[in-house]
């Protein structure tokens, strides 16, 4: 496996232990819908929360969460609405951040909560 790759799994594991700690309960990681994965789906008591992980080794090249751009934020909004439609979940959702820098010692971990919206169509 590419060390990306396995630097994104890492990343994903650390921020699901630390949404754990925090009370969320995980119900799916690494759910797709097409070519989109959402990397988290948990619930925050009854919110649904739609968790996109960027995982760095360093801040080298800026905060990871400004890695998750308009193009992949309308990617991710698309897939969170097939799965509500699929699972017909009808209470609050929002879509949440978390970055995690594994550098060197304890992983540094930034949670982002309504990180971004769904814009709204006229």
């Amino acid at each position: 496996m590419a060390e990306h790759n396995e630097l994104g799994q890492r990343g994903e594991k650390i921020a699901q232990s630390f949404l754990a700690d925090k009370g969320y309960q995980i119900l799916f990681v690494n759910w797709r819908n097409g070519k989109t994965e959402i990397d988290i789906i948990a619930l925050d008591g009854e919110t649904l929360v739609f968790v996109e992980v960027k995982t760095r080794h360093t801040f080298i090249y800026g905060e990871p969460e400004n890695a998750v751009d308009f193009r992949k934020q309308k990617n991710i909004i698309h897939a969170a609405n097939a799965f509500v439609l699929k699972y017909g979940y009808k209470n609050d959702s929002r879509f949440d951040i978390v970055s995690v820098i594994t550098g060197k010692g304890a992983p540094i971990i930034n949670h982002l909560e309504d990180a971004f919206y769904p814009k709204i169509q006229s």
